[in-house]
């Protein structure tokens, strides 16, 4: 199950980040089709927020054809997304070992999150899929 982490910092809306965090654990294969997602209530006694954003992000989800409720039982996956490396391949293995360099060189989060989407935006064009 997906636990979900709130950055009341970031300047992202709250629902947002709920919508964001499952897209990703859909894309890591974290989550698939079947799963259930926590429940509003449960999600909201982890994060401390509205049950209104909660439901909002779910109905975001539902809306992409992500996810569907199930009256009385929940809101489970529908499908999953892209194609991204899984938690155990090669690929995640060397971002984290390059993850790790770069904190090692003195670059923090932010700094290694705009190197790494500099690199992105080099490799991946926007608009291209």
């Amino acid at each position: 199950m997906v636990e979900y982490r709130i950055d009341r910092r970031s300047g992202v809306a709250t629902y947002l980040q709920i919508v964001q965090q499952t897209q990703q654990a859909l894309r890591l294969g974290l989550l698939e089709p079947g799963d259930k997602l926590p429940t509003a209530r449960e999600v909201v006694e982890a994060t401390a927020i509205n049950p209104n954003t909660v439901l909002k992000a779910y109905r975001e989800l539902e809306r992409e054809g992500l996810v569907e409720a199930r009256r009385g039982l929940g809101t489970f996956v529908r499908r999953t997304l892209g194609a991204a490396a899984p938690a155990d391949s090669p690929l995640r293995a060397e971002l984290a070992d390059w993850a790790r360099r770069a904190r090692a060189a003195g670059l923090d989060r932010e700094d290694a999150a705009a190197l790494f989407g500099a690199v992105l935006d080099e490799n991946f064009p926007k608009g291209e899929q």
